[in-house]
């Protein structure tokens, strides 16, 4: 067997250098014991890579076929935690074809003919993100729907909606929980629209000009499955961009950072629902904590540290946007520092999105229905929270108007029933049918129908408005979108 070039990579790169690197320059500029999370992407890349290769004629039918079996071994190597990562050999591409030189000889030598590192690299982690946004997209559907079941079970639960955290107007509970549906539905249709431009080809660009060699990338696609709708290979039609660039990446994280944010606003009320100061909700013991110091504390650790990690996760964002920003055409070393903020928002999301699924929706007993665990509810206190600040005042304004009364007569006069009513500590419902006539004589018996809290929910009935009837289509339309997961 012949020479092998990268058994001697830690001593010189080529036959150009005269000394080896040093061991702290190695450990500085390393990446193999984070990247190799690649190696699946990498072998995929690979066989494909060679596949076409053998196809075109550039390599023969038996170096393919002891490339093949080659890098079997090599999966099966790693699964099984006998593969020896080498920090001497940087990264995973080199470490896995070094192996495969070893195992194979100087058909593991010609796996590398028409390609780089540069748009090997790129390649991989297009892969490597396209299988993870699968995975994403899923539990970003799993998500939604455990909040529409739980809305179906209260669209008749009233607690107050809040604008400058001050009680605004009565919402449906299963109202307020579909406005995170439909952000997580915009979040799931970002990360289809990433997942389009993350999956297009870089291999056969080389290292920045493309190649000499016949390469039919078009083929490569295919077997990737890097294609439209239609079938059509997907390429990156620019050499120097396809090796360069990591757009894609930022794309990602800024939707991943979007997701968090969304997340992070849910974990604020969550936080603030499960106060004792309100009540509305409690959590299952195993997402709280206690305290080391005061025995009646329930914590909810879980939305507090989401609400954190979504710093995390969008200061990966700054890093890859503050990488980019001054790098000349074409490949950098400085894009080797992409992997760990985008490893790290992949694994941070995902963590983030399952726990979630769990703690909202709990697990539903396939016997008689019911949800065990997951977000319990206290429609009492929702309720009682909605009365205590004065939340129809808008619908006693909007009575007068259609009375015939201007609409800021109407604001000023239920002003002035509203400050009635907090001094003697009542709500305007409780207000006698005379005191409130003393407003404004346009007042008739049937303001009590406006001023109930079902009958100001019955009232907003315009689409997208939380009257329980809007509420049930809204759910209907979600239970269609998000069918076999709900």
């Amino acid at each position: 067997m012949s020479h092998n070039q990268l058994d001697a990579k830690s001593q010189a790169w080529s036959a150009l250098f005269t000394e080896p690197m040093s061991e702290l320059v190695q450990r500085y500029t390393a990446s193999v014991f984070f990247d190799r999370r690649l190696w699946k992407a990498d072998i995929q890349g690979s066989l494909a890579h060679a596949e076409m290769l053998a196809a075109q004629g550039i390599i023969s039918a038996q170096d393919w076929a002891d490339i093949q079996r080659g890098l079997q071994q090599i999966a099966h190597e790693i699964e099984t935690g006998t593969f020896e990562w080498k920090l001497a050999l940087e990264d995973v591409h080199l470490n896995i074809e070094a192996r495969l030189t070893q195992l194979v000889g100087d058909a593991g030598k010609r796996l590398h003919t028409g390609r780089s590192r540069n748009d090997q690299v790129a390649t991989d982690v297009r892969l490597w993100l396209r299988d993870e946004i699968d995975g994403l997209v899923t539990l970003l559907r799993e998500l939604q729907a455990a909040l529409v079941r739980v809305a179906d079970e209260h669209v008749e639960t009233i607690l107050p909606g809040y604008t400058h955290l001050q009680v605004a107007q009565p919402v449906s509970l299963a109202h307020h929980l579909l406005a995170y549906v439909e952000m997580l539905a915009r979040d799931e249709e970002r990360m289809l629209e990433v997942r389009r431009r993350v999956n297009r080809l870089p291999l056969g660009s080389a290292a920045l000009a493309g190649t000499t060699y016949p390469l039919d990338r078009a083929r490569v696609a295919r077997t990737l499955g890097m294609v439209d709708e239609r079938g059509e290979p997907q390429l990156c039609l620019n050499s120097l961009d396809a090796v360069s660039d990591r757009d894609f990446a930022i794309e990602f994280t800024a939707a991943a950072s979007l997701i968090m944010v969304h997340i992070s606003r849910l974990s604020e009320e969550l936080i603030l629902w499960m106060s004792q100061n309100f009540g509305f909700i409690r959590l299952a013991d195993r997402f709280t904590t206690g305290s080391s110091i005061m025995p009646q504390k329930k914590n909810p650790d879980v939305p507090e540290l989401a609400r954190g990690k979504t710093g995390r996760v969008v200061g990966h964002l700054m890093a890859l946007l503050t990488l980019m920003k001054g790098q000349p055409l074409a490949y950098n070393k400085d894009n080797q520092e992409d992997k760990e903020p985008l490893f790290d928002t992949v694994d941070t999301l995902r963590d983030t999105l399952r726990i979630f699924v769990d703690m909202i929706g709990g697990e539903r007993d396939p016997a008689t229905g019911q949800r065990t665990g997951g977000l319990t509810v206290n429609r009492a206190a929702m309720e009682a929270a909605a009365r205590k600040g004065y939340a129809t005042a808008t619908d006693l304004a909007d009575y007068l108007v259609k009375q015939g009364v201007p609409f800021r007569d109407a604001h000023e006069t239920v002003a002035a029933a509203v400050r009635l009513a907090s001094e003697r500590g009542v709500d305007l419902s409780e207000l006698p049918l005379h005191e409130l006539q003393r407003f404004h004589p346009a007042i008739g018996a049937d303001v009590y129908d406006v001023l109930s809290l079902p009958g100001s929910l019955a009232a907003r009935a315009t689409v997208g408005g939380t009257a329980p009837a809007q509420v049930r289509s809204q759910l209907q339309r979600h239970r269609q979108r998000l069918a076999g997961w709900v």
